[in-house]
């Protein structure tokens, strides 16, 4: 092994997918990972190799991924929420013209700056848990502007901190009121103008769509899907949250990377999407604030074999929540995940759900040296408890933050 930059020492290691059972060295040069191997085989000039970080036996993982949210967005719904708890359905404050469309107009009266200033706590919530990477919608413009605009400040978010941002155009979240009774007419916009802006800024790695009744046709879904392809960007799903329409299926015979709520989806689904290879992403943010009883099929996705990653769905609706970590109580307490599949969620397979697998979220030769250290040795930890253990250190790219 030529002498890294850092070599970790003692660590307790979580992979992404599997725990080491001694401790293991994890030695990093020029930002990636080198070398990962047992305590065993490390030599006498080894360890006087570069700078030593002696971890204790404390828990290694992955950089964390966030693989969902809609980070950048202007105005609050609190008054949604309580409108909710007074017994009012999701579907009928956005038939009513609240939900996406309130959060529309006030993040269109607002300027990139404020809304870098609004999303930059945010983010900052996620990166003080651990989150190396984070994947970031549009989607609450619904103009080809206003949908550029929020993808810039997007990209803006991840050149101004240490860690990863991933945009995509979610033009295809609602009807806007300009399209009120003309959903195929805007389907048109975002095919044929909006998508194609944002792949000639190079604003956009991929493009979702909302799926569902009180969205967008499966029909319309694919028009978006083959438009998205046309420009080279990567495809994503909002599918089977509130009903099944065969969204995800759909979106797997399309290539998608991921489909994401998929509390509705059935197993012919499933199968759709073990034979894909497409990820299906848990929001229990999202279920728990409607307070949702409807769980993901989460022993189907298990006897098929796909890939589960978790993410914060991060929103000012369904979602407002900024703790990837309590995603992982959550995933524990009400789809009755375990701790490890729930970490690997939001590591190896929050990564696969982004298409980064071959860059982050493991711990292994030739990736990123994206990695977290925490004041434990145990996994479960992470899921366990809520707010501790607390994160000893943050690694992007090699160095600590």
């Amino acid at each position: 092994m030529s002498a890294p930059d850092r070599l970790w020492i003692n660590v307790t290691l979580f992979d992404g997918l599997n725990t080491a059972a001694e401790p293991m060295v994890v030695a990093v040069k020029n930002g990636l990972i080198e070398r990962v191997c047992p305590m065993s085989e490390l030599s006498a000039s080894e360890r006087e190799a570069g700078e030593v970080f002696d971890a204790e036996c404390r828990l290694l993982t992955p950089g964390l991924v966030d693989c969902h949210t809609h980070l950048v967005f202007g105005g609050s719904r609190a008054g949604e929420f309580e409108a909710r708890l007074e017994g009012q359905s999701y579907e009928a404050i956005a038939r009513a013209g609240g939900g996406i469309l309130s959060t529309v107009r006030a993040t269109r009266v607002a300027s990139e700056d404020e809304l870098f200033a609004s999303a930059l706590p945010r983010l900052e919530a996620l990166m003080s848990e651990g989150v190396t990477t984070v994947e970031i919608k549009s989607g609450y413009g619904l103009t080809v502007e206003d949908e550029l605009k929020m993808l810039r400040v997007a990209r803006r978010l991840g050149c101004e901190r240490p860690v990863r941002v991933v945009t995509t155009l979610l033009g295809a979240h609602a009807l806007p009121p300009e399209y009120k009774d003309d959903a195929d007419g805007y389907i048109e916009l975002v095919c044929h103008r909006m998508i194609p802006a944002a792949a000639a800024e190079g604003l956009a790695d991929a493009v979702d769509v909302f799926c569902e009744g009180i969205g967008f046709s499966v029909a319309q879904c694919q028009r978006v899907y083959a438009a998205a392809k046309a420009h080279g960007l990567a495809i994503k799903g909002h599918t089977e949250q509130l009903s099944n329409l065969g969204g995800s299926a759909a979106a797997a015979h399309a290539g998608a990377l991921s489909v994401d709520h998929i509390e509705y989806l059935d197993e012919a689904g499933v199968k759709a999407l073990a034979e894909a290879g497409t990820v299906a992403t848990l929001l229990p943010g999202a279920f728990y604030m409607l307070r949702e009883t409807k769980v993901p099929p989460i022993e189907l996705l298990r006897r098929y074999g796909v890939p589960m990653a978790l993410a914060t769905d991060a929103n000012p609706g369904t979602s407002p929540i900024f703790s990837l970590r309590l995603m992982l109580n959550m995933a524990c307490t009400l789809f009755r995940l375990t701790p490890l599949e729930a970490l690997s969620g939001v590591t190896a397979h929050g990564a696969r759900a982004l298409g980064l697998h071959q860059q982050t979220g493991r711990i292994a030769p030739g990736l990123r040296a994206d990695l977290c250290l925490w004041n434990t040795s145990n996994p479960a930890e992470l899921a366990y408890s809520v707010g501790l253990p607390t994160l000893a250190r943050r690694v992007f790219a090699g160095n600590s933050h």
